[in-house]
């Protein structure tokens, strides 16, 4: 399942590549039909991310005036905004009918967007066109900017799969398979939908201490707590065994048990790596140091492999990066979990 800062990082790739247009909303499908129908025509006016919830605003029926603008991704550390706002200027605010209406999308364990797009269809600073989200990976269908057709003229590609919603710009396409939710729903409705998620590192109005007062509030494992999204929302699989190993918690650690000063600090240290890998599209937990890998000057490499990026997850029976306890793995409220029985040690009976 795609963690938070991949929702993250698509509400900007949506604000960069469609923000301020008109778009053609249509289902091939078919069972999205009827919330198709509601959007079609309309134009994106705000993109919103909160943990793995994405929002798609879309404007009452207005004229459009031009393409609105957004802030850039943040860098490592820094936090993100809680909507990307476009442009005031993007629609003609006196003849909008109607308040706007969102498209809420969570992707689940099988959803994912596609897109693909003519030489201006691009977004740099996030996941750019033509490419796909596979699992947590960014690939590449063909090199951006290269036109679909042999003649140099950009045609939308026919659906492939089963194409829940397709969104069609005059210069790009975005479609969306498999996704766990898509539904149409009003300003009051996304309201209550956040209401019951909890704070998201990422997003501006994040709160750590809410975070800090729902872990030291039970005796549920801080394991478990980590993927509960009403505890905390965005950190999936990886970010919840990547943030245990960096503060040396073990799993089953009671909630109540972990001292504030330590919560606070992971949540400055999830921050911080969600914030990278939004903008990067990569999770890469581990520091230079702990790379076993070198670089071609036979340096550290900057960039980790596939083989240490990460401490413990998906990493059981080898041996850890710091000191060579071999990886454990269990299974935790339905998901496996992973940690280093040496760096993170159990708590007592």
């Amino acid at each position: 399942m795609p963690e938070g800062h991949t929702v993250h990082r698509l509400a900007h790739a949506f604000a960069e590549l469609f923000g301020g247009h008109r778009l053609a909303v249509s289902s091939p499908q078919g069972r999205f039909a009827d919330g198709a129908a509601l959007l079609d025509g309309r134009a994106l006016v705000g993109t919103e991310a909160h943990g793995k919830q994405l929002f798609l605003a879309f404007a009452g029926r207005g004229r459009l005036t031009a393409p609105g603008q957004h802030p850039p991704l943040a860098g490592p550390g820094e936090r993100l905004p809680a909507a990307v706002p476009l442009a005031a200027a993007a629609v003609d605010q006196d003849a909008v009918e109607g308040e706007p209406r969102w498209l809420r999308v969570h992707l689940g364990l099988y959803g994912s967007w596609t897109f693909d797009g003519d030489g201006s269809f691009r977004a740099p600073h996030a996941i750019g066109a033509p490419r796909r989200r596979v699992a947590e990976e960014e690939v590449a269908v063909r090199p951006p900017g290269v036109p679909a057709a042999s003649d140099g003229v950009w045609s939308p590609p026919a659906p492939r799969g089963a194409v829940r919603v397709r969104l069609l710009g005059e210069h790009g396409v975005a479609d969306l398979t498999g996704p766990t939710a898509c539904e149409v729903v009003t300003a009051q409705e996304k309201a209550a939908v956040q209401a019951r998620l909890g704070p998201d590192p990422l997003r501006a109005d994040g709160d750590p201490e809410a975070f800090v007062r729902a872990v030291r509030a039970t005796r549920r494992p801080v394991g478990e707590l980590l993927m509960d999204q009403a505890v905390l929302a965005g950190v999936g699989n990886i970010y919840r065994a990547e943030a245990l190993y960096r503060a040396r918690l073990h799993p089953l650690r009671a909630g109540r048990d972990v001292p504030a000063p330590r919560l606070r600090a992971m949540w400055a240290d999830l921050r911080e790596l969600m914030a990278d890998g939004v903008a990067t599209g990569r999770i890469v937990t581990t520091r230079p140091e702990h790379r076993n890998h070198l670089g071609e000057a036979g340096d550290v490499a900057v960039v980790p492999d596939d083989d240490d990026r990460w401490y413990v997850y998906h990493r059981s029976g080898r041996p850890c990066l710091v000191c060579g306890a071999k990886v454990a793995e269990a299974e935790m409220a339905g998901r496996r979990v992973f940690w280093c029985p040496r760096c993170q040690r159990a708590p007592r009976a």
